[in-house]
């Protein structure tokens, strides 16, 4: 491993004029080294950046002039790429991310990884985020790692060693945080029908977003629930801290919480650090239906743009804009219903636009995320639709009953219309 300071960091001595660069996604950014690709992008002959979910400032649409930007969706600040029509979409469940990295269908010639200080074994903890990032350091032909020390030294099952690293910067400067999103009146309405599907001793698999926090802020109550998640915020160290949360009754992985992503703040970070009760856990894992067909009581908790009255799922795409992704919602559905117990829930404001528009629809206006085949149960402020066992019209009627009153009618005449031009 050869150690440089991180100013004297010249990526056109590393990088190769078309070579795919990797980094750690969400608050696992590594800002050093992503400032630095955007900073030398001119000089570098063209290279494309492969994103996963974004919440920093770093990438603009601009930066397009000199990078190819290739990704699975548009979490967070890159939105903004996808408007500006400048992030070319991999549609692509979370769960195959990894293999594909490992077995070449997504290129990667070059990782950047943000690592905590090395332990007292010589094993560096990859921090926030542990998704494809191991199988990227695999991949690459070059590894460069910022070593950060503000990262906390979360338990991983794969940490990193000198052997692992080609370059390394160190460096100490504040990470990227995303505050808990504000819950309103609305979104307790959605958590309290959301609610009645989590039984006591169920493992939790939930998203980020003021639906999820307020379902979260709901469970303080519960007990001996277990956490087995893509991702965690901070609500999560706050059912643990309040008793509502033990891992105790998981059959993989007692004891301990499970994720592939830190998502949240320093607070949430803090608690992590050293925390046997954590665990950090590659793609395979956090994922893989393999593994969570084995959890008990299953429940996974994710949202949508829009649900058509047959229970299909857009979880990508609104007005001809990609504001999502595919992610991992289709793996969690799938793994909710293989589960004993377990159950999947999307759930969804009734509206958007200040209530001029619905979100649950006759037709979607983008792609079928979930197939109707797949859904469970979906959730409104005006209820819950449990599409089990249930005939097309029956999931009709389930659907118009949880959309907004306003829109009823509309959605009634447009059931009718369907059903007579089939008849």
């Amino acid at each position: 491993m050869q150690v440089i300071d991180a100013k004297a960091l010249d990526l056109r001595s590393i990088i190769r004029r078309g070579d795919t660069i990797m980094w750690g996604q969400a608050c696992g950014e590594p800002l050093t080294l992503t400032e630095a690709l955007i900073a030398q992008r001119a000089d570098l002959g063209g290279v494309t950046a492969f994103l996963g979910s974004g919440f920093s400032s770093t990438l603009k649409p601009e930066h397009a002039d000199h990078i190819r930007f290739v990704g699975v969706g548009a979490a967070g600040t890159h939105r903004r790429l996808t408007k500006a029509g400048v992030l070319d979409v991999v549609p692509c469940h979370v769960s195959k991310l990894e293999g594909y990295v490992a077995d070449g269908v997504l290129p990667c010639d070059v990782a950047f990884i943000q690592l905590a200080p090395a332990d007292e074994n010589g094993h560096y903890s990859l921090g926030l985020i542990s998704d494809y990032i191991r199988a990227a350091v695999r991949r690459a032909r070059v590894v460069i790692a910022e070593i950060n020390a503000q990262v906390p030294q979360v338990p991983c099952a794969e940490p990193l060693t000198d052997a692992d690293i080609d370059i390394a910067i160190h460096t100490d400067r504040p990470l990227v945080e995303l505050a808990p999103a504000a819950i309103t009146d609305l979104d307790r309405a959605i958590a309290r029908y959301a609610e009645a599907f989590i039984p006591e001793r169920a493992t939790l698999q939930v998203g980020i977003g003021a639906v999820p926090e307020a379902v979260m802020a709901n469970l303080r109550s519960h007990r001996d629930l277990s956490i087995h998640s893509g991702m965690l915020g901070d609500s999560a160290a706050d059912l643990v801290e309040c008793g509502a949360v033990t891992n105790v009754y998981k059959e993989v992985d007692p004891g301990v919480m499970v994720t592939g992503a830190l998502i949240g703040t320093r607070r949430l970070y803090d608690f992590c650090h050293r925390n046997k009760g954590v665990r950090m856990h590659p793609l395979s894992h956090t994922h893989g239906i393999g593994t969570l067909s084995r959890l008990s009581r299953f429940i996974s908790l994710n949202s949508a743009i829009e649900v058509d009255l047959s229970g299909q799922v857009n979880a990508e795409i609104a007005g001809g804009w990609y504001l999502g992704a595919v992610g991992g919602q289709v793996d969690y559905v799938r793994a909710a219903g293989a589960s004993p117990g377990g159950r999947s829930m999307i759930a969804l404001p009734s509206t958007a636009q200040e209530g001029k528009v619905t979100r649950i629809v006759a037709h979607l206006s983008g792609p079928v995320t979930t197939a109707r085949s797949d859904s469970d149960v979906i959730v409104t402020e005006y209820g819950a639709a449990d599409l089990r066992g249930k005939s097309l019209q029956q999931r009709a009627r389930a659907m118009i009953a949880i959309a907004h009153p306003d829109h009823r009618e509309s959605l009634d005449r447009a059931l009718h219309a369907a059903q007579k031009a089939v008849a």
